[in-house]
């Protein structure tokens, strides 16, 4: 990790640097520039007395070294900005590997509930494992990205090819960075979802324009009758009101089709600056040569024997920016000398007509690079983690020295796994507090990297991706009218119903119906884990309730009995967080209620 750690720093000095000698540049050309003002400003007053050609000419002899020096300014104040971006995201990093992730996007509104382990896992939201991962700077990317951890991979090939992605970006650190701060950089409004489907209503409108020879000869035609009329009124050919009623004859035709202009304008509108992003970020795929076949495949979705990508995408974005200005006093202008309103719905409509069935690749290959791309720098800030191995026989995940990758790795205790048949259930038992909870989500989090093609908390990993499902953080609904009881069986229903319907679930438990009292607890809960061993299924089970831990005796070899300590010892209670064999013995509730001075 030191490493890491100094890779970091180095690239924060550096940019830094890289900053501050733009931001002196950026000084001194502004000192010129202003002292170009006032030389023209002086010079003009010692030469007042000069015809006006004279000082038209000085204005441009000192207008264009002006300009010249704009230009340079802008591009060193472009550069300014990526290399305070730069640093700003290697800071950001830097306080990632201490667990601060602040700085990036949790998802917090994916937040389900519902869902067969999101919420019990912590995928989304603050501090979360989503948002410790997640460095996308697109729309498309954070939700293809959320949609990974939210339905994992299933066949083992997919996933084989998944880790291959991921170990060449997690290399590309140079690549992963630029890509992250072109998008930062520019792509301004982030409720980009609501764009896209506007593109996608576009890709299936009917051409107005586009398709009309009428429309077609007219954008010349009326072009060429302003020169001939022109021409002719200089010359005296023609009177001025013959120009009059030609003027009133091309406002009537430049907008009899305004609401067909409208239509398409607000089908694009305010969509020239996402897709000069997309434009820019594709560019940067398009410039890679990848090993990995995943990385292949989106480069080939994006640069092929039509061209690349991003080429087009800029030509649309360049029609849409016509369209944006059609409003503008120039725009009015040139709508009335050449219909350039019509050129530009007609060059929009052309395009939509040969590349629509093409955008969906392109957003595609952008969407998955961008999920990679996290992926990658998930895999880069952590070099002690590795990619496991995929089984291809239900059940099996067997692990060396598991732990959460949001605990801090300085206090992380790190305990095993060893499951390699089914049906196998292990019974975790322990007291409160003693790390039964922590084990069941570092198990379920490393299971589902494993699954996303992502490295692990381990020294080594073997899974069989199965479908995971868990029960860890039940709670009841007041807007539903349901209780924290209903709730759960509702849980344990949906568990039940998956597996009688053939599916390979791997399951976590944490304390079986909890919601009601000790007797129907053990009952329903014995009742539960002879049907879940019945249907063949394997997973984790926590519980206080000991009397679970009897039935490894009714299920010799297909349930075995494991145990988290609470260890009294001169009236002390310490937790070594340190799975072992067998039953719980020590727990802790009411030598804590003494110590607390509660009498028991």
């Amino acid at each position: 990790m030191e490493e890491i750690y100094r890779y970091y720093q180095e690239n924060i000095e550096a940019y830094t640097r890289r900053s501050a000698y733009y931001a002196k540049r950026i000084y001194w050309l502004g000192s010129v520039r202003l002292a170009l003002v006032l030389l023209m400003l002086l010079t003009l007053w010692f030469l007042r007395a000069e015809d006006w050609s004279c000082l038209t000419a000085v204005v441009v002899a000192y207008a264009v070294p002006f300009a010249l020096l704009m230009v340079w300014h802008n591009k060193l104040y472009a550069l300014k900005l990526r290399a305070e971006a730069l640093a700003r995201l290697n800071s950001a990093e830097l306080k990632g590997l201490d667990y601060d992730f602040s700085a990036f996007d949790g998802a917090t509104e994916k937040i389900d509930a519902s869902h067969s382990f999101s919420l019990d896992l912590d995928l989304f939201g603050e501090r979360s494992l989503f948002q410790s991962i997640n460095r996308t700077v697109t729309a498309l990317g954070r939700e293809r990205l959320a949609d990974w951890f939210l339905h994992p991979l299933t066949d083992k090939r997919q996933i084989l090819d998944r880790q291959e992605a991921v170990r060449e970006m997690s290399a590309l650190s140079a690549l992963r960075q630029s890509f992250y701060v072109t998008g930062v950089l520019r792509r301004g409004d982030r409720k980009q979802e609501g764009d896209l489907a506007l593109l996608e209503k576009l890709s299936r409108r009917v051409n107005v324009f586009a398709d009309s020879v009428v429309w077609k000869a007219l954008i010349w035609l009326v072009p060429m009758l302003w020169a001939a009329l022109g021409g002719a009124y200089l010359l005296g050919w023609i009177p001025g009101s013959v120009l009059n009623v030609y003027f009133l004859i091309v406002l009537a035709v430049a907008y009899c089709r305004a609401k067909a202009v409208n239509e398409l304008y607000a089908a694009v509108n305010k969509m020239e600056s996402i897709f000069k992003v997309y434009a820019r970020l594709m560019e940067r795929i398009e410039g890679e040569e990848f090993q990995a076949q995943e990385l292949r495949e989106l480069r080939g979705q994006l640069v092929d024997e039509q061209g690349r990508a991003s080429d087009a995408i800029k030509r649309l974005s360049a029609y849409i920016g016509g369209l944006d200005q059609r409003f503008s006093l120039a725009g009015l202008l040139f709508n009335l000398l050449y219909l350039r309103d019509t050129r530009h719905a007609i060059a929009l409509e052309r395009w939509n007509r040969t590349y629509a069935e093409r955008l969906p690749l392109w957003f595609d290959a952008l969407a998955r690079f961008d999920a990679l791309s996290s992926l990658g720098g998930f895999a880069f800030n952590h070099p002690d983690y590795v990619y496991p191995e995929i089984a291809d026989t239900y059940f099996q995940m067997e692990g060396k020295a598991l732990g959460h990758p949001l605990l801090d790795r300085r206090v992380c205790v790190r305990n095993d796994i060893d499951m390699r048949q089914s049906p196998l259930f292990l019974i975790i038992t322990g007291a409160n507090m003693a790390g039964k909870s922590t084990y069941l989500r570092t198990v379920g989090v490393n299971f589902l990297l494993a699954c996303l093609g992502a490295p692990v908390c381990a020294a080594s990993l073997t899974v069989y991706p199965s479908r995971l499902v868990t029960s860890l953080r039940t709670s009841d609904s007041l807007a539903s009218n349901e209780s924290y009881f209903f709730a759960e069986l509702k849980r344990l229903k949906m568990i039940i119903d998956r597996l009688r319907a053939g599916e390979r679930l791997f399951i976590i438990l944490d304390e079986i119906l909890k919601g009601t009292n000790s007797v129907d607890k053990q009952k329903g809960s014995i009742a539960l884990m002879r049907q879940l061993v019945a249907f063949g299924a394997c997973g984790i089970i926590a519980t206080h309730d000991l009397v679970l831990g009897s039935l490894e005796e009714e299920f010799p070899g297909q349930i075995r009995d494991y145990r988290f300590e609470a260890d009294i010892q001169d009236d002390e209670l310490t937790f070594s967080y340190q799975l072992r064999e067998g039953i719980a013995r020590n727990m802790n509730a009411c030598f804590l209620m003494r110590k607390m001075g509660i009498t028991v």
